[in-house]
């Protein structure tokens, strides 16, 4: 089945976003710091913070992440403000397969075939209220084409997550795909048969509207069709020392490879050019992680001639036993660790010492508006690390206190752009850990715990 988005759905949504981003602007009125947190009942609780304090104050818990009335839209994972925090975007996950009459798992028809649904990942668009609050959403755009009546099976897409860049110019979606996947991901750019979900990277245009980026659904556009299971993706800008234009690069885990090399657990390097086309940086890329990456940041510390700042990027994964961090060093400048003139040339990432310990399941990481220091959230173990970047070479110092415990399974976590402000969502515990950070030392220390709607995921906070 083809997976070009319908283009009367794609239409309206592309209309009704451009007026939410014409419209949007800041307003005075506008809290000086906000908390968005998804929950899994599919709306966003709205919070205000109070910057003397770090404390909490609920403005709304109405707004919808899914307005198609009696239908689920999945999981809502990710939300994201723009730079000015005028306009909000939700990722929804979807649904891989909606049981109907005569359907069978995995939305495998019986005969007489029968149609069998599924519902594409969505974003759904917000103009952000004067008070903080979400109003209902604007017109989603799905990832994949819904089902038709000429189907007997159905694309059973689910999202991932997605990420922007610094900029705000360009969204980044990763999709799963189906499980399993189709054979013919990693030499057909896009599959006609039935039942055809790959892995991809979806790229948007964030101005003036939201748009698909490239154009085109095949590749060298957008969605990028993947040869593995994405997992996790960070998004960095930079410019090299003394080049004259910024480069952005997307960074994406995996943690399985569906070609013949099995080269599972991986990070993939992507390049973005000027119109959101991603390139893999090859031969190099993917470079091994440890078993099951499951969170990545990439963080920029200001390269400079000869050896001061440098780029890099953590990955949190975890198989047995405790979590761990790997870290790589992007080769930005001759003599910096032992980067050589033929690394900087092709760009080499080079790993960085051995893996940090973390605590169990590190599923989500931020750094401070410093670049100084780095905070990991930890599912199973229920706490937050918190370590120094050591911003020439990249190893990382333990804190003092090395952890804080939060709620039961934190999946999620956001920094308030001050960098005086931490918060966890703690899935299991419907709640929202709040926590201190010192701008000097990056030290934590625990604030008041506040309960939310239930099953609490995705944050954003500013």
């Amino acid at each position: 089945m083809s997976k070009k988005l319908d283009a009367l759905v794609a239409l309206a949504g592309i209309g009704a976003l451009s007026l939410f981003l014409l419209s949007c602007g800041s307003s005075s009125s506008r809290p000086s710091g906000l908390l968005y947190v998804l929950t899994e009942g599919s709306n966003v609780s709205s919070f205000a913070i109070d910057l003397s304090s770090g404390n909490l104050s609920l403005i709304n818990s109405n707004a919808s992440t899914c307005t198609t009335s009696g239908t689920s839209c999945g999981l809502p994972l990710n939300i994201i403000l723009d730079p000015t925090g005028a306009t909000a975007f939700v990722l929804n996950e979807g649904v891989p397969c909606v049981q109907v009459v005569s359907c069978v798992t995995p939305c495998g028809p019986s005969p007489p075939l029968t149609p069998c649904a599924s519902i594409p990942p969505t974003i759904y668009p917000y103009t952000v209220n004067s008070d903080g609050s979400l109003p209902s959403p604007g017109t989603p755009i799905p990832l994949s084409r819904p089902t038709s009546a000429q189907d007997t099976q159905d694309d059973a897409d689910l999202a991932v997550a997605m990420v922007r860049d610094a900029a705000g110019q360009f969204l980044f979606v990763m999709n799963q795909g189906s499980n399993p996947p189709p054979a013919n991901c990693q030499n057909d750019p896009l599959p006609q048969g039935n039942f055809d979900a790959c892995p991809s990277i979806s790229v948007f245009a964030m101005k003036p509207s939201l748009t698909l980026a490239g154009g085109s659904p095949i590749h060298p556009g957008s969605p990028l069709h993947l040869s593995r299971i994405p997992t996790a993706l960070s998004a960095i800008t930079f410019t090299p020392p003394g080049a004259t234009t910024a480069q952005e690069f997307l960074f994406v885990t995996s943690s399985q490879d569906l070609t013949a090399l099995h080269n599972d657990n991986t990070l993939s390097v992507y390049t973005v050019s000027s119109s959101g086309i991603l390139n893999e940086l090859t031969p190099n890329s993917p470079y091994s992680t440890n078993p099951v990456p499951l969170s990545v940041v990439a963080v920029n510390t200001n390269p400079t001639v000869p050896t001061s700042g440098g780029v890099f990027v953590y990955v949190g994964s975890q198989s047995t036993g405790p979590g761990a961090l790997n870290v790589f060093q992007v080769c930005t400048v001759v003599g910096q660790g032992d980067c050589t003139q033929p690394d900087v040339n092709s760009e080499l990432l080079k790993p960085v010492g051995t893996p940090t310990s973390v605590g169990q399941k590190p599923v989500g990481m931020v750094v401070d508006p410093t670049n100084k220091f780095l905070y990991v959230v930890n599912e199973l173990s229920s706490n937050v690390y918190g370590f120094l970047i050591n911003t020439t070479a990249g190893t990382l110092t333990a804190l003092s206190p090395a952890n804080l415990s939060t709620g039961s399974q934190p999946v999620a976590l956001a920094m308030h752009s001050s960098g005086k402000f931490l918060y966890t969502s703690n899935n299991n515990a419907s709640s929202i850990s709040a926590f201190a950070v010192s701008t000097t030392s990056g030290s934590m220390s625990s604030l008041n715990t506040v309960n939310s709607p239930s099953g609490p995921r995705g944050m954003a906070a500013r």
